[in-house]
């Protein structure tokens, strides 16, 4: 074998330790970097070298030699060109190397967009008539899909606490189909009991689906703690750069058949230049999470000590509701936190955003750049109403900016709160 044998065969390699065969399995971190590098999709046919990277290949129209080489393509091979839409080797690189983020996977689909695949994902599980189980601290576009799309498909959805755990066996009724997880919350950061919920899941034969945008599998591996179908917003800290809208589905053996089918009958695709610059992305993934989440938690807790601030909803501080949980199934913590202002409303709290220097305003999170957002969970919440008499929250991605200057950036912007509160 050559040098360039890590990753020319295709393999997917373990997490860490051995596999059944005695094989040692890769960290994740070189996971990330050798993933998705085939030999066929980096070289040459015939050439023992290759580049780097695999090239970014458009296409719609695929050539065949002749009919029979036409007839004996099926659009169900999954590494064939048969047409642009079923991908080609840029988009199978990004596919296979967020498949080995997780052992357990079986497959992933990309999608246009985080939404985009939590759509596809929830279409591929549930019929009119079934019933879905949704977290209340779920981001707000998918609680808008199951009060607005998957209403008219006739399938109910019934919203339920963030920290309800094993309890969940309570809501669950002849016609629950699937439980949908998000942990933590991406506005109130509740950490769920995961296993807990996929026990009882498991146990009545329930489709469970993980939005894990905000850990990613290589922080949370969803897959690993049960889960049957994990979906990631790409365009957060797998792009990194805040230039592409990208999302994934990647899900078990059991599952996969139905999220690759559902994923293709909606004509859902990724564009192999979206696909390039994601991939650009993930290979320093593990750098970035780790110095984001090194930073963010800096800034947390000096966010603890301010007289300004009420609480910090960090999932790594052991104030943050499921912190135990977090501890125990997380390998660590991503840069997207919020905070809540000791009074005032929505001017002081915008005197505080808008005095800010070194974050940007504006939506998303996971880019090398910081942001600070308003945010307002009262009118997102049934299950679990939030208090209308707590502080206004300011949700904080944390960059790659030195966490010393964004301290005092946000010292400065207390001033200007603390002017607008006295009138």
């Amino acid at each position: 074998m050559g040098r360039r044998s890590a990753h020319a065969q295709g393999d997917r390699p373990g997490m860490s330790g051995e596999d059944g065969d005695g094989e040692r399995m890769l960290k994740p971190a070189t996971r990330l970097v050798q993933a998705g590098r085939r030999a066929e999709w980096t070289g040459m046919p015939g050439d023992r070298g290759g580049i780097v990277n695999p090239p970014v290949w458009r296409a719609s129209t695929i050539l065949y030699e002749d009919v029979a080489h036409l007839r004996g393509t099926h659009m169900t091979d999954q590494h064939k060109l048969y047409y642009g839409r079923r991908g080609t080797p840029t988009s199978w690189a990004l596919a296979e190397a967020i498949t080995q983020m997780e052992p357990e996977a079986a497959g992933t689909m990309l999608f246009p967009s985080g939404v985009a695949a939590i759509a596809g994902a929830l279409l591929a599980v549930m019929r009119p008539g079934d019933e879905l189980l949704m977290v209340d601290s779920a981001y707000g576009p998918t609680r808008a899909l199951c009060d607005g799309l998957l209403r008219e498909f006739g399938v109910v959805t019934r919203y339920y606490d963030p920290q309800i755990g094993a309890g969940i066996a309570n809501l669950v009724s002849d016609k629950t189909r699937a439980i949908f997880l998000e942990s933590p919350g991406s506005l109130t950061f509740e950490v769920q009991d995961i296993p807990a919920i996929v026990a009882v899941a498991k146990a009545s034969g329930i489709v469970t689906l993980l939005d894990n945008t905000w850990a990613t599998p290589l922080l949370l591996p969803g897959l690993g703690l049960g889960v049957d179908i994990s979906i990631v917003a790409c365009t957060k800290y797998i792009v990194g750069h805040s230039d592409v809208m990208m999302g994934s589905v990647s899900a078990n053996a059991a599952l996969w058949p139905r999220v690759q089918r559902r994923g293709h009958m909606l004509g859902q695709m990724a564009s192999p230049d979206d696909c390039w610059l994601a991939l650009r992305g993930l290979r320093t993934l593990a750098v970035r999470l780790k110095e984001q989440g090194a930073s963010a938690l800096k800034v947390a807790q000096w966010l603890e000590e301010r007289p300004e601030v009420a609480s910090v909803l960090h999932p790594a501080l052991p104030s943050c509701p499921g912190h135990d949980a977090w501890t125990r199934d997380f390998r660590g913590a991503s840069g997207l936190f919020a905070f809540e202002l000791r009074g005032g409303g929505e001017a002081e709290r915008a005197a505080f955003i808008d005095a800010l220097g070194l974050f940007g305003i504006g939506y998303s999170w996971g880019g090398y750049e910081s942001l600070a957002l308003p945010v307002d969970p009262d009118g997102l919440r049934t299950a679990t109403p939030w208090d209308a008499n707590r502080g206004p929250l300011v949700r904080i991605n944390v960059g790659l900016e030195d966490p010393a200057d964004l301290i005092a950036d946000m010292d400065g912007a207390f001033g200007a709160w603390r002017a607008a509160m006295n009138g």
